[in-house]
């Protein structure tokens, strides 16, 4: 059996071994670092003591490939014709290498030597490109070219992206190589404005990394087509909210409002504007025929056209253009105009018949209608108009306050309230009076009267001048008399 003694001495032995096996493994030590194009990057001279602790005879060196950039010897650094000044430098404390506006060229093996160890770190370098600069109008598709270099055999990435909302984006692969990857991204909308993120990923080597990437939007706020409903003779305010001020568009564009009242019919052109790069509105009105105003007070960034007296054929397709460098964006308002009318036009006499007319400037989408109804009525003083019906008409005997209203989902966009009024009514009457026995007799054989019979206060008027003409009998014993009593 093996004494204790002999395995005492036997441990400090195995330790020292395991001890070179350790210096020998990290006199050579292997780094993997990623970057950007464009960006920065600082390489570890890892192990290496700080600059104040560093013996003066110990020699640094960093090295491309086999490419000295710098050395250092005797406390004295001098630098290479291969060390670019610009772009590269040295953190002197730790003898760092830092690079600077990375470019793919710059992938590779570095290594810095200093005494018997040697620190190799491998850059592999990313580039990531994107269409127009960033700049992209609405409902353009930018396309997104990711690049990448090594020294080593290049990885299979797995792309992933995000768009300014933090949501997933699948995109669209055009070409994949491992050198070179093409994809198409949505298309964009005003809110896309801001940093989206390119995530690669590869497994070996192990490389997990986030690209930020700005993307801005010129474009509107409003919907693609707005629907914006009106009766003649109202006052409309049609606005386009523009979103350059709130992604900081610093480059001047142009746009135009244009109008035309069917979709095959040629434009007609309202106003001009124009945004400097400052973000300067400045609008110029270009029709003299067409009755609108440009109001002076309104949100900034925003276009607005004023019709401060609607008619029916003003009703159509409002549009607004943007454009930038020989592109076009535009966002559309379809303005839907009521009227209603009357047949035969005047009050309704009793007994009568009076037709009214609704009728909106085009056909309505499926989910609207037309409906009469008279105010404080019945149900039977309803009728709706069917599927694609513009036009609705409503036979009445009933005078009143009638109302068309103009319903989408369950929502009334507009009324127009239509009053009415019955016709008076006139009646000849004569009164005669008598006094027999001291009584006195009136017979009622006709009269001349208009009466209202809807108003109590005009009841109560010819309740007072029927009085006063029996008084006047009483006065004078025998009279005939003759009223009008005008409604």
């Amino acid at each position: 059996m093996e004494s204790c003694s002999t395995a005492v001495s036997r441990t400090p032995a195995a330790f020292l071994l395991l001890h070179l096996g350790l210096i020998s493994s990290m006199a050579h030590q292997n780094e993997f670092q990623t970057g950007l194009a464009g960006g920065e990057v600082t390489l570890n001279c890892t192990g290496i003591l700080p600059d104040s602790k560093l013996p003066q005879e110990t020699v640094v060196r960093w090295k491309y490939y086999d490419t000295t950039l710098w050395r250092m010897e005797k406390g004295t650094p001098w630098k290479t014709s291969a060390f670019i000044t610009d772009r590269f430098d040295i953190k002197m404390q730790y003898k760092q290498l830092w690079v600077q506006n990375l470019k793919l060229s710059d992938a590779g093996i570095y290594t810095c030597e200093y005494g018997s160890h040697k620190v190799r770190t491998s850059l592999h370098i990313f580039k990531l490109m994107i269409s127009l600069d960033g700049h992209f109008l609405q409902n353009e598709v930018p396309e997104l070219i990711l690049m990448q270099n090594s020294s080593s055999p290049l990885p299979d990435l797995r792309i992933t992206l995000f768009d300014s909302n933090n949501n997933r984006v699948t995109p669209e692969f055009q070409n994949k190589s491992r050198q070179k990857y093409v994809v198409n991204l949505k298309k964009l909308e005003a809110m896309d404005s801001g940093t989206w993120v390119c995530q690669v990923h590869s497994d070996s080597p192990l490389i997990d990394q986030n690209i930020p990437f700005a993307v801005k939007v010129l474009g509107f706020q409003n919907p693609d087509l707005e629907r914006k409903y009106a009766t003649v003779d109202s006052t409309v305010i049609l606005s386009w909210r523009l979103n350059s001020q709130q992604i900081k568009w610093k480059e001047g564009f142009t746009g135009q409002v244009n109008w035309k009242q069917e979709k095959s019919a040629n434009p007609h052109e309202l106003l001009d504007f124009n945004v400097t790069e400052q973000g300067q509105l400045h609008e110029t009105k270009k029709s003299s025929n067409f009755l609108f105003e440009i109001p002076e007070r309104k949100p900034e960034s925003t276009i607005e056209v004023k019709l401060p007296k609607v008619h029916f054929n003003y009703s159509g397709q409002y549009q607004c253009q943007l454009e930038y460098q020989g592109r076009h964006v535009q966002s559309k308002i379809e303005l839907v105009v009521m009227k209603v009318s009357a047949k035969p036009v005047g009050p309704l006499s009793r007994g009568a018949n009076m037709t009214l007319t609704c009728q909106v400037s085009g056909p309505l989408p499926p989910n609207a209608y037309l409906r009469w109804e008279r105010v404080n009525g019945t149900k039977k003083d309803i009728k709706n108009s069917e599927q694609n019906e513009f036009k609705l008409e409503v036979n009445i005997s009933a005078a009143g306050l009638w109302s068309c209203h103009l319903i989408e989902d369950s929502d009334r966009k507009i009324s127009f309230h239509y009053h009415v009024e019955e016709a008076a009514v006139w009646t000849n009457y004569v009164i005669i009076g008598a006094s027999v026995g001291g009584s006195l007799l009136v017979f009622a054989l006709g009269c001349l009267c208009i009466i209202s019979g809807t108003s109590w206060q005009r009841r109560r008027q010819r309740a007072k001048r029927m009085a006063q003409a029996r008084q006047y009998l009483l006065e004078n014993k025998m009279c005939q008399c003759q009223h009008r009593l005008k409604k």
